[in-house]
């Protein structure tokens, strides 16, 4: 393998949107270092991704959900002499339902995963950047992030955590060799839905779920264009024009209806 390939740092790359990001750096002969909690999937999608494309992968399986997993997957990357030029923080989870009456230990991890891990691997990876003046970030935020949520109330306060944050270290760094990009699909067609427990919703029985695929390829083109965020998709785009001047009370109760059970049982 070249050593002058570059390296892509990939995290929830072994399904999803994830999976096919990581696709596109490798067909463009990006090397990959791709992380997830499973070992065998990790190693199944190594192997694809290497016998495809013809790139280095290395994998390490780890638990973002753990506080001191990023840090340990950072110094792994470190140990190993790979240095990292693109960042994608895929990872994320949610959970369905009214919020007095979910699980409070799995919302806290999500917010683990979904923020606290996100920002941890920022700051790692962001300070060697800003030193070489060189580097890329994608961070998956959501369409989710521009409206509040109910029936999964803690995922889209986890999701405007992370664009708010994107877009102001995105600004603190802008003279240093750096773009930071926030990427925000819609519902997407991954196994999002099956881990929330989300199944039941309008949005998954009765709405159209995007293509990971497309909405990795606009998430990819963003990156390498420097954009600052991409709404993927011409129906979220419109959904997102619309909130912008839509009363968040109103809004609110729109997505309630949306996303409360296609069939009540109560």
């Amino acid at each position: 393998m070249s050593t002058q390939k570059q390296t892509a740092l990939v995290t929830g790359a072994t399904s999803g949107i994830g999976l096919e990001l990581a696709k596109l750096f490798a067909q463009d002969q990006y090397n990959l270092v791709i992380v997830a909690r499973n070992e065998e999937n990790l190693a199944y999608t190594a192997q694809q991704l290497s016998q495809q494309f013809g790139v280095e992968v290395t994998t390490i399986a780890k638990d973002l959900v753990n506080r001191e997993a990023p840090r340990e997957v950072y110094e792994a990357v470190r140990a190993k002499g790979i240095q990292v030029d693109v960042l994608v923080n895929d990872a994320g989870q949610g959970q369905y339902g009214l919020f007095v009456e979910t699980d409070l230990d799995r919302e806290l991890d999500i917010i683990q995963l979904n923020t606290s891990a996100l920002v941890a691997l920022t700051k790692f990876y962001l300070r060697e950047m800003v030193e070489r003046q060189s580097g890329k970030i994608l961070n998956l935020a959501s369409i989710a992030s521009k409206i509040p949520g109910p029936w999964q109330s803690v995922y889209h306060a986890t999701k405007a955590f992370v664009l708010s944050f994107t877009e102001a270290i995105r600004n603190e760094v802008k003279d240093q060799g750096v773009t930071i990009t926030a990427l925000l699909p819609g519902p997407t067609d991954t196994d999002f839905f099956n881990k929330a427990n989300m199944q039941e919703s309008k949005v998954v029985q009765e709405g159209s779920l995007d293509d990971p695929a497309k909405v990795a390829k606009d998430g990819y083109d963003a990156l390498m264009s420097g954009d600052d965020k991409v709404v993927s998709g011409f129906k979220n785009k419109a959904q997102v024009a619309v909130s912008a001047i839509t009363p968040d009370p109103v809004l609110t109760e729109i997505l309630n209806q949306q996303q409360k059970p296609a069939n009540p049982s109560k």
